[in-house]
């Protein structure tokens, strides 16, 4: 099973590597970089190019790690009690397998994704060491032991919002993203747009990588916002001349509002736009 990545996802010799080394270690890989890297897809494509089931488990601020394991639906059961329900002497009816169990039971080794865990409370990681590290765990309900089966290929994305425990950080293989060279750029752009013109291309990521440089952003353009600039020029069709002519080098890039995503930063060009006429 060695990942080299797919038709709809370029992956550097480095995150190939990342990813065939957790496989092999049977470690979660734990994957870092900034927000629109293709931190998720890679989980995504990864099942694509093995040919096996994914799971996706995305974190929010209220989740707890209980819910990757199962809950306990006392509320239903409860209705059933007062409707007469026969199943309400069986408690297993009402315990919901979460991810983690369903891909301990899987019949195909899967890919479990626990999607921006960084959102979580900071205890979260905690409590998953011991079932990710053994791969089983034990529901009291029913006081059944979940083993799992085959051990999941586990992808971990974060975006840095919180450090991450210590201890979880021993039990994973990391891999940071890197933000992609230019050349690199232009092979993802191209598996998105292989028609694309190859003036409007140069320019457009001309544009992109000043954009990118300017000091005091306070968030950068990524990778999908390129891909979603480059859309627009292209439904557009706006000439890769309308880019070129600009009346400073700071000057804002048509429909710039797929790049920059706040006030502060617009402000900032603005600003920049003006010192340079003058």
């Amino acid at each position: 099973m060695q990942f080299t990545g797919t038709k709809n996802y370029i992956a550097s010799k480095e995150l190939q590597l990342a990813v065939n080394a957790a496989i092999t270690l049977e470690k979660p890989l734990l994957i870092k970089g900034e927000p629109g890297t293709g931190k998720t897809m890679l989980a995504e494509e990864l099942a694509v190019a093995l040919g096996v089931p994914l799971l996706q488990w995305h974190i929010k601020s209220t989740t707890k790690a209980q819910q990757g394991l199962y809950e306990y639906d006392a509320v239903s059961r409860l209705r059933d009690s007062q409707l007469g329900d026969d199943k309400v002497h069986d408690i297993s009816n009402y315990i919901v397998k979460g991810k983690l169990w369903q891909a301990f039971t899987a019949d195909t080794r899967p890919i479990l994704l626990i999607d921006e865990i960084d959102k979580a409370d900071i205890e979260f990681p905690n409590d998953l060491l011991l079932e990710l590290d053994k791969m089983e765990f034990f529901v009291y309900e029913t006081q059944e032991q979940v083993v799992a089966k085959q051990r999941p290929i586990v992808i971990i994305t974060s975006n840095n919002e919180k450090e991450l425990p210590d201890a979880f950080l021993r039990r994973c293989f990391f891999h940071y993203i890197q933000f992609p060279e230019r050349e690199e750029m232009q092979s993802i752009v191209n598996v998105h747009f292989p028609t694309i013109k190859k003036d409007l291309l140069e320019t457009a990521l001309n544009s992109f990588f000043q954009l990118r440089e300017v000091p005091g952003l306070k968030k950068k353009p990524s990778t999908s916002e390129l891909i979603d600039w480059l859309k627009l020029l292209v439904a557009d069709d706006i000439p890769a001349e309308v880019l070129q002519n600009k009346e400073a080098k700071n000057a804002l890039p048509p429909l710039y509002g797929a790049l920059l995503k706040n006030e502060q930063d617009i402000h900032l060009f603005e600003k920049l736009m003006f010192m340079a006429r003058r």
